[in-house]
């Protein structure tokens, strides 16, 4: 009798083992984009803000992080031709002080920047990703001393512009 309860927990232990491991490899696989995609466009993303050159940066920075994370899709910049499109607005742009010294200088800045992105599967007509309101923020600060005063506002559009990137790329990849 205690044989068989011995041997039945030890039947449920490995079922139960099992399980956990095949959960934990579906995590981090990330290949959640269907499997007949092998072009990717991405053109150049609009830019309603009127914000200048930042549609440029959000775009190579998509662009950049899709090569770094799937080697084996080929990515365009139009959709002729493309298994998938991927399509991109910077809705707003915004900068506010949020730090102001002794002297009533703004010495750190909030970037705030609204975008939309939608990825489209053009050979089924299929929406796979969509999201029209992302929230990006980042700070920056300005030198207190002039001789050494570096507009800091284009390293921290290109931080963003990473972030953003990646974090589309994750939640796209991993189908959250």
């Amino acid at each position: 009798m205690r044989k068989v309860f011995h041997s039945i927990l030890l039947v449920v232990l490995l079922l139960s083992a099992s399980s956990f491991t095949e959960c934990y490899k579906q995590a981090g696989r990330g290949d959640a984009l269907p499997k007949h995609i092998k072009t990717l466009a991405i053109p150049p993303f609009q830019n309603p803000s009127l914000r200048y050159k930042i549609e440029q940066r959000f775009t190579d920075a998509m662009i950049d992080e899709v090569l770094r994370r799937t080697r084996s899709l080929n990515v365009v910049s139009t959709a002729e031709g493309a298994d998938a499109i991927m399509v991109g607005t910077i809705k707003y742009f915004t900068y506010r002080p949020v730090l102001i010294d002794d002297a009533g200088r703004a010495r750190l800045f909030e970037i705030t920047i609204t975008a939309g992105l939608t990825l489209r599967d053009q050979t089924k007509n299929k929406i796979i990703f969509d999201n029209q309101n992302y929230i990006f923020r980042g700070e920056y600060e300005i030198s207190g001393d002039p001789k050494t005063y570096f507009n800091e506002e284009g390293p921290a559009v290109d931080r963003l512009a990473r972030d953003f990137a990646k974090s589309v790329m994750t939640t796209i990849m991993e189908g959250f």
